[in-house]
């Protein structure tokens, strides 16, 4: 096909892409109010699945619910066999205490809004073509590692891109997203009367405040991209007992895997020389709870590429290239599969975790945005299913990225 056939095919495309959107621009924001104002946690997840699979199904989707874990599920649409399998996932779980405060009730509409309108291209596809739709649901992603399970079940096999959008202040096209290992301390001393005989005991909470102390001192000493951050979660029972037992839990970040182990190695040499300093027993569990290990975020040059041309072409918005932001379990994807986790503004300068951001999740301002970057991936989803040669670019990259990670 002529370069200028093609391109008048794409624009024809991207147009059914859109239109299929905005008519279901009301169903979609119920979509998420209601998810919104039912948060759940991690793995209980149970409201926000059973919507968004009742939505799904009822728009011609082929669903399979609890896909592998309970509040996980699978929704297709293929034509043909074989040919490209595009993945876009929602994600849908809260935070304790201040709901969405990471906005993925929104995350969760950008996913089945931007399926809906890949949908519609390839409902009109010509007959000879074969390709899969998938709308992955993703549950878990504050701290249960959801997609890493999902990527040990198999989940990811045979689709070859994946693509979502997450909130933010700031419309940020490649976010450094950094690899992150989290772990718990666990200091064990010996109970004493803490007033009658204080000399007998050996306090295990000293030995955990010595260590977060020492954390705090070695960010002196930390690259400007590495973050470590702690609580005391035990440290004691009463204040005439000397602790016999105290736990410090802990995220440790960095830009790539290899400088997290770096950073790794001097926390557990701050965490091994506080027990010591207390005359406790120390216990050091990183990766304690499974799916701890959040990888760094691939940003797939083609794919940002093709999202930065769309969005720009379906608004005003001048995304920032890169910025540093926190952690997520879309990082393993992106070493499974050609990956995107672009950032959009829902209008507020509030960061995410943050019940400002819970509120401004619910706005109309964050609907009309969710909705601009649903058509921005969609059409990016049609490329990759329409557009010579745009696939096996996205794969060269991610190849290419791969061996540079190593």
């Amino acid at each position: 096909m002529a370069a200028s056939d093609e391109g008048k095919r794409l624009e024809q495309f991207y147009s059914q892409s859109s239109d299929a959107i905005d008519s279901e621009k009301e169903p979609l924001r119920l979509l998420s109010q209601q998810i919104w104002e039912k948060p759940e946690l991690n793995y209980e997840e149970h409201f926000a699945h059973d919507v968004l699979t009742k939505f799904l199904e009822e728009r011609g989707f082929t669903v399979t619910r609890h896909f592998h874990l309970d509040t996980a599920f699978r929704a297709v649409f293929s034509r043909g066999t074989g040919g490209p399998n595009v993945a876009v996932l929602c994600e849908y779980d809260a935070l304790p205490e201040i709901g969405h405060a990471c906005g993925h009730n929104l995350i969760a509409e950008v996913g089945v809004a931007a399926g809906l309108g890949i949908k519609a291209v390839l409902e009109k596809a010509d007959s000879d073509f074969n390709g899969t739709l998938t709308v992955l649901g993703t549950p878990a992603e504050e701290g249960g590692g959801g997609k890493i399970r999902m990527i040990e079940a198999g989940c990811f096999k045979g689709v070859s891109v994946a693509l979502m959008a997450h909130p933010a202040m700031s419309d940020v096209l490649a976010p450094v997203c950094l690899a992150k290992n989290g772990g718990h301390v666990t200091y064990y001393g010996r109970a004493a009367h803490a007033a009658a005989a204080p000399w007998e005991g050996v306090n295990a909470l000293d030995a955990a405040i010595s260590a977060y102390t020492g954390l705090s001192m070695l960010r002196q000493q930390m690259k400007p991209t590495w973050r470590a951050h702690a609580i005391i979660s035990e440290g004691g029972v009463k204040p005439n007992i000397i602790p016999e037992r105290a736990v410090l839990s802990c995220y440790l970040r960095a830009p790539l895997d290899s400088e997290l182990a770096d950073l790794k190695r001097k926390a557990v040499a701050v965490f091994k020389s506080a027990g010591d300093a207390a005359g406790c027993e120390t216990r050091i569990e990183f990766e304690v709870e499974h799916a701890a290990h959040y990888s760094s975020m691939i940003n797939n040059h083609t794919l940002v590429e093709g999202l930065a041309r769309h969005w720009s072409r379906l608004s005003d918005v001048e995304p920032l290239q890169t910025a540093m932001t926190g952690s997520t379990d879309m990082g393993n994807v992106s070493y499974q599969v050609p990956s995107i986790h672009p950032m959009y503004s829902i209008g507020t300068s509030h960061a995410y975790h943050t019940r400002n951001f819970q509120t401004a999740a619910n706005t109309a301002h964050a609907h009309q945005a969710t909705l601009v970057i649903a058509k921005s991936v969609a059409c990016l989803g049609v490329d990759v299913f329409f557009k010579d040669g745009y696939l096996a670019a996205a794969q060269a990259d991610f190849l290419r990225d791969l061996d540079a990670a190593k």
